[in-house]
């Protein structure tokens, strides 16, 4: 008894989505650096300038920490998004999570460097920036985004140079 019924594709007919008044974009900007400080600034070490938030106290748990706090950092990215901003920046911030990530996974090293990089609190700057100066792609952040992946081909071509350099001397060895 069940009939092919056919539903009219009706986001033609749907009004494009309101821009997000000044109110809503603040909480939003103000949500992501409440984040940001949570994961990288929260507290003082005494006697020092440095400043230690969740995401090195989260690196100390093996395996799952740095993934957390990561996961809980693109929170950030989606604000970003939501306050269409624009797309060099949401890479320039994805680069910023990648880097803590990545470095962040090596422990105790990891977990100083996030310390020092607070990948988070940059994000959430680089948020606030570029929603309050919409669609302002500079130079800057083409550079950066330039940089990183250069620097990334580069390391990457070393260690494969290195890999192989090791399995030569290996292989060397063995057959003499």
């Amino acid at each position: 008894m069940w009939r092919d019924h056919t539903v009219a594709d009706r986001s033609a007919d749907m009004p494009p989505a309101a821009p997000l008044k000044d109110q809503q974009r603040e909480t939003l900007i103000a949500a992501a650096e409440l984040l940001g400080k949570a994961l990288d600034t929260t507290v003082k070490i005494p006697g020092t300038r440095l400043y230690l938030g969740l995401d090195p106290l989260l690196g100390l748990i093996p395996g799952l920490g740095d993934a957390l706090a990561n996961l809980l950092g693109t929170v950030i990215l989606l604000l970003a998004a939501r306050l269409h901003v624009s797309k060099i920046v949401i890479a320039r911030m994805s680069l910023n999570l990648l880097i803590n990530g990545t470095i962040g996974a090596v422990p105790i090293a990891g977990d100083l460097f996030s310390v020092w990089f607070r990948s988070h609190a940059r994000n959430a700057a680089l948020l606030r920036r570029a929603a309050t100066q919409p669609h302002s792609e500079t130079q800057q952040d083409w550079l950066y985004v330039a940089g990183i992946i250069a620097g990334t081909v580069i390391l990457l071509l070393v260690a494969i140079a290195l890999v192989l350099w090791i399995v030569v001397k290996l292989w060397a060895a063995t057959v003499s």
